[in-house]
């Protein structure tokens, strides 16, 4: 099924990846991190506030993923870095996995980048996290780097650092 990547611009849309970013987190990271881990990062990260800080004040993009008929199926989340584009956020939520949107997405990514002139497109992903690393190391990615960031609040994010030369680069 073909679907939709449509740039997030309105009020109304930043609060559809919110509410996706919750839904998607709770049921996917409640086996990597504490629940209290995750309500921490939806809101520090996810929000309606951080996100809109984040594209007015940060330089990031959102994007929704959607069907054809309109319904949300992901998100994602970029920013330039340095000549390589820095990929944030890249959820599909479970009821639409294993339908071809991750590899429509990661396209988008990869023109995107050609048209920007942007080399390598990188990501970090934790290291417990051994379904997403499947699917970033099916797509191109190599670990270049661990990486472990304190958050706040006592919690810190515990990484790996992938990355993905761009074939014309």
């Amino acid at each position: 099924m073909k679907i939709d990547i449509r740039k997030v611009h309105t009020a109304e849309q930043i609060a559809e990846v919110a509410r996706l970013a919750e839904q998607i987190w709770r049921e996917h990271y409640v086996s990597i991190i504490t629940i209290e881990q995750i309500d921490y990062m939806i809101e520090k990260f996810q929000s309606v506030s951080a996100i809109t800080g984040q594209i007015e004040n940060q330089g990031y993009e959102y994007c929704l993923l959607q069907q054809q008929d309109g319904t949300a199926a992901g998100y994602l989340s970029f920013r330039a870095d340095n000549g390589k584009l820095f990929l944030s956020k890249f959820y599909v939520s479970k009821e639409h996995r294993g339908q071809g949107y991750a590899s429509q997405a990661m396209q988008f990514i990869e023109q995107l980048c050609i048209e920007r002139g942007l080399s390598h497109i990188w990501l970090t992903v934790n290291r417990d996290n051994a379904s997403s690393i499947a699917v970033y190391e099916k797509k191109g990615f190599i670990s270049v780097r661990e990486q472990v960031a304190d958050i706040g609040n006592g919690y810190v994010m515990d990484d790996f650092i992938m990355e993905k030369k761009l074939a014309f680069a």
